[in-house]
């Protein structure tokens, strides 16, 4: 194992989970486009910041979920709406 050379200040996760069995989950709630469209956004502005798709958060009934880390922020209903507000959680 070795350290690796990212160099990264923080990490942002959306979760892009899609439950097969049709029960809600942040997919059906635009999680998707809201992960490309924040990933734009946090590259527009030239932070040193990861956004990641993930599995599921634990936080169905409340998505679309983002985390930043290592902030420990946990955000729930996320919309493309909030993406201005997210980098500036980010930033700050």
């Amino acid at each position: 194992m070795r350290e690796a050379d990212l160099k990264y200040k923080k990490l942002v996760l959306v979760c892009t989970n899609d439950r097969e069995n049709g029960k809600e989950c942040c997919s059906q709630k635009g999680s998707v486009d809201l992960h490309q469209k924040l990933k734009q956004a946090v590259k527009a502005v030239d932070l040193q910041v990861r956004v990641s798709r993930t599995g599921c958060l634990g936080n169905c009934l409340s998505g679309a979920s983002v985390v930043i880390m290592p902030d420990d922020i946990w955000l729930g209903e996320v919309t493309e709406d909030d993406i201005d507000e997210i980098i500036q959680l980010i930033t700050s």
